[in-house]
């Protein structure tokens, strides 16, 4: 085997016989396998797909990787699974292989479903605190543009998620893109044919199922109990409810659990008009049939990461706020990524030590008060607002500390109100934020165009739920594993998968006693 590399225009992407054909003329032979194993995009000069190609002799032909095939666990030892969010689905879809039944609890409701609740949240500002952008079926990666852009292995193997991610629906594409994507109007079918593979093993899905108590016997079986009163029960339960079901953390220091404070990043939303970063990242070369060109950056201030964060090219702003009286937004693609703005979190790192006192809430009372203002902020300037309007400053305007006297046209439906941004967030934030935005070293990005939104706060937890590194069990509890963000170990949809699975294989070995 041997690799080459290949380009072609960023309006013509090369299908596997264009590939074959164009490896054919480059060695002069046509018994060859060539297989795609990355596409990129490289704008350093004109911009192009290139493409990185392993190439396979007679003798040595290439095997793709397939992922264990799943048992019917009909009548299996079940392990229930807190939450249906990528670590949770994962979780579910592992259990299957490993011959283990899984249960899934849910407390938002199934992903078409949830899509009216969310529209609500969007038109007339209401908040189902069980149903919306952050909870539901598919968890906040189903309704937030789906990015894949892990590609980290020190955790477990990503493959494997990808792989099922295309079994259940999404393009092959992601398998070898390098910044692959899904797409918000993509995934509600990955996740429900997901679901419905549990289903058919032999698994279980309960929607409508917030846990209130997890109980462990002296026999050493939980009991989970949800709001409506039903019971479960087994030996293992996968905790995988997500960075905003707040709840669980009462619930778990309520009955004397350990958790601990938590680093974030909070910041705002900044949306700028696609054409313009189309523009500064392809050197002027953009045109129709190319794809929306992304960002990103890292710059240093007064100690901490000021960095943008879940970069939506072609995208739309939505609200993600869970509780009522608060603001928070967050930024979604579909998979064309053509409407006529680029989104992304500009978020500024927060420590513990940042904030004074002891308690492992300090930092998640932090990020909620944060919420909070921003409601507050609105609604003291323009009180008949969408209760889910997001106060907002035009880019220049936040740096130089003045109140943007009009705002640009936004893709933010509940709408956006002129309001001294820089004013409502914490100080700490505000300075770095406008330290780092003049250095930006996009052509154009520092611009009365662009609009800053707030608050970008929902981008990890600020809790973690502390687990023993060997056996992934809660520290204070045996047999209760939590996992992916909202526990405090992954962050993003494949990371979040993986660490499920890892959990998944951890409850086996328990329920084994290896």
């Amino acid at each position: 085997m041997r690799t080459l590399e290949i380009t072609s225009p960023l309006d013509r992407p090369l299908s596997q016989e264009a590939v074959d054909a164009r490896i054919a003329r480059m060695t002069g032979r046509r018994d060859l396998q060539a297989v795609v194993v990355k596409r990129s995009i490289d704008a350093r000069k004109e911009p192009v797909y290139r493409y990185r190609v392993d190439v396979y002799g007679p003798d040595g032909r290439y095997e793709p990787a397939a992922p264990a095939p799943y048992n019917d666990v009909h009548g299996a030892e079940p392990v229930i699974v807190v939450g249906a969010g990528p670590a949770g689905m994962f979780a579910a879809v592992k259990l299957l292989t490993l011959g283990l039944r899984p249960i899934v609890l849910e407390r938002g409701k199934d992903v078409h479903a949830r899509k009216f609740d969310m529209a609500k949240l969007s038109r007339e500002g209401l908040v189902d605190p069980d149903s919306n952008y952050c909870y539901g079926e598919g968890g906040a990666g189903a309704f937030s543009d789906g990015k894949l852009y892990t590609r980290s292995t020190k955790r477990g193997d990503n493959i494997e998620v990808l792989l099922r991610l295309v079994e259940f629906g999404a393009s092959p594409d992601i398998l070898i893109d390098a910044h692959p994507h899904v797409g918000s109007d993509k995934l509600p079918g990955v996740v429900e044919n997901l679901r419905k593979c549990v289903v058919e093993h032999g698994g279980e899905y309960h929607f409508g199922q917030r846990v209130v108590s997890i109980s462990k016997d002296a026999g050493g079986r939980f009991t989970v109990t949800t709001a409506v009163g039903d019971r479960f029960v087994a030996k293992a339960v996968i905790l995988a409810s997500g960075h905003s079901a707040r709840d669980i953390y009462e619930m778990l220091s309520a009955s004397g659990g350990l958790l601990e404070a938590k680093g974030f990043a909070l910041g705002v939303r900044a949306e700028h008009p696609q054409s313009l970063i189309n523009k500064a990242q392809f050197h002027g070369q953009w045109h129709p049939g190319m794809p929306a060109a992304e960002y990103s950056f890292v710059v240093q201030s007064g100690g901490r990461g000021v960095f943008s964060f879940c970069m939506c090219p072609g995208g739309v702003l939505v609200p993600s706020s869970t509780e009522p009286e608060t603001v928070v937004l967050n930024g979604m693609s579909n998979s064309a990524r053509n409407s006529r703005w680029a989104n992304a979190g500009l978020i500024v790192q927060i420590q513990p030590e940042d904030i004074p006192g002891d308690s492992p809430f300090r930092v998640l009372d932090f990020q909620q008060k944060v919420e909070r203002d921003m409601y507050k902020a609105v609604r003291e300037v323009s009180p008949e607002s969408n209760p889910m309007a997001a106060p907002a400053q035009r880019l220049t305007d936040f740096c130089e500390g003045r109140l943007s006297a009009s705002l640009p046209e936004s893709s933010y439906h509940p709408g956006a109100v002129s309001v001294r941004l820089d004013k409502v967030l914490p100080q700490a934030v505000t300075s770095r934020l406008r330290d780092a935005l003049p250095q930006v070293k996009i052509r154009g990005y520092y611009s009365s165009e662009a609009l800053l939104l707030g608050v970008e706060s929902r981008t990890s937890s600020p809790i973690r739920i502390p687990r023993d590194p060997q056996t992934l069990s809660y520290v204070s509890a045996e047999g209760l594993f939590p996992c992916g963000e909202g526990a405090g170990y992954s962050g993003g949809i494949v990371s979040s998968a993986i660490d499920g699975m890892r959990a998944a294989e951890a409850a086996r070995k328990l329920i084994s006693g290896e």
